[in-house]
């Protein structure tokens, strides 16, 4: 861990490390990995697919047993307790609501000059491919935030990839949540070749139209591989929070809201910036005793010691440039009057105003997306939301009058860019 430590004094490689990180150097190393495999499943189809769910996962399955049965998702329902399935659909509920606010109008036509209109039409992408991970942990809460705004924004088809569990079987949490999502095709299949067979189709598994959900480095690697012939979603990868803390903040929830987003991953980032220096060494004490109380704590111990960060700012300013600069995928405002800091915040995935909002509610119930762009991508994407599932077509209608009034500018730039053929067509029109 870094710190606790001035952030002007951070030497160039601790902030190298912090503000460049992401999955680059990951990506290249296992890239011609992931390739031979991408390119064997274009090639060999359901035959490719099978040889790697049984060389990576340990499952033999066959053609006829990797896609999940409409009996298989009935008994995931069947197989989770009763509270568990409320609890999904509490938070399909916020979800679903969250996402009906973001749709635009479906279609708008605008006079903006005499005679000439213009608009736009939504439209929803027909198949999207959904990859739910598995491995370490097991995420039904990420069939929710796939699944659900593609549905809110008119998609008919969801194909969803899952790798199989020890018994050959999609996790049952997993097979719930897809039931409460709307999931319509589900198959046993995860790492690189689940990409591959949504992105080019197998005999069994469909083609799909973009391709969403986060995974491991194999997982993004096979994205990024794929993106030429599939649309695919922002590359998200570990875990990572930023809790900004004035001296008023409880340390206690500073450390545990940094620990909540350690325990996901060893290569989660887990960073705290303050600008008061007890808190830096109450978070730092709190942290050690911690996380020796928890389930996953090797994995919290060595995402701390690798990722940690705790950092002392001078002020308000220097505290917000360094935040831009890292573009945290969360982001937590736990000060005082927390709505004043959003003018200076310019780069995050998502913001957690006061020390009432943790991360972990965000990533189960509020409703807002939790698939969010990581590794600093905040510097200029956003998180999954139902504007990723539908597509824009404009809409343009002009009147003799309209036409008349582009003649000028049109006719001087196409005549510069030499396409005389642009000027005719309007000026027999006008004649």
């Amino acid at each position: 861990m870094i710190g606790p430590k001035k952030i002007s004094a951070l030497t160039r490689s601790e902030k190298r490390k912090l503000i460049n990180r992401g999955e680059a150097t990951k990506l290249r190393r296992v890239t011609s990995q992931v390739h031979r495999i991408v390119s064997k499943v274009r090639q060999y189809g359901d035959a490719a697919v099978l040889e790697y769910t049984e060389k990576y996962d340990h499952i033999h399955l066959t053609s006829k047993s990797l896609k999940v049965s409409p009996a298989e998702l009935e008994d995931g329902l069947k197989q989770v307790p009763a509270y568990f399935v409320e609890a999904l659909r509490a938070a399909a509920n916020n979800i679903t609501s969250f996402h009906r606010r973001l749709l635009p109008p479906e279609i708008w036509v605008e006079e903006i000059a005499p005679g000439i209109r213009l608009g736009r039409i939504r439209r929803p992408i027909d198949t999207i491919g959904v990859y739910i991970p598995g491995g370490r942990a097991v995420y039904p809460s990420t069939a929710l935030m796939t699944i659900i705004p593609a549905k809110v924004a008119g998609v008919k088809r969801a194909v969803v990839c899952s790798p199989p569990s020890g018994n050959g079987e999609v996790n049952p949490a997993v097979l719930a949540a897809l039931m409460v999502s709307g999931a319509d095709e589900v198959y046993k299949v995860g790492g690189a070749q689940a990409i591959a067979a949504m992105a080019y189709g197998t005999e069994t598994v469909p083609k799909v139209d973009k391709i969403v959900g986060p995974g491991n480095v194999y997982v993004a690697a096979a994205k990024t591989l794929v993106q030429n012939t599939v649309e695919i979603d922002v590359q998200a990868g570990p875990s990572e929070i930023l809790v900004f803390a004035d001296g008023n903040a409880n340390p206690e929830y500073v450390a545990l809201d940094l620990i909540s987003q350690a325990e996901h991953d060893p290569d989660s980032y887990a960073v705290l910036v303050t600008t008061s220096m007890e808190v830096c060494v109450r978070v730092r004490e709190r942290l050690e005793s911690l996380q020796r109380e928890l389930k996953r704590s090797d994995i919290v111990r060595k995402s701390l010691e690798d990722n940690g960060a705790i950092l002392l700012a001078r002020g308000r300013d220097e505290a917000l440039s360094f935040i831009n600069d890292f573009a945290p995928e969360h982001l937590e405002l736990m000060v005082e009057d927390p709505e004043a800091y959003l003018p200076g915040v310019k780069n995050a995935g998502s913001i957690f105003l006061g020390s009432f909002s943790p991360v972990s509610v965000g990533d189960y119930a509020t409703g807002a997306n939790h698939v969010l762009p990581t590794g600093g991508k905040a510097r200029c994407r956003s998180g999954l939301s139902v504007e990723d599932f539908f597509k824009v077509i404009t809409i343009q209608e002009l009147t003799m009058e309209g036409l008349s009034s582009l003649r000028g500018p049109v006719k001087t730039i196409a005549m510069m860019e030499g396409f005389d053929a642009h000027v005719r067509a309007i000026e027999e029109r006008l004649r």
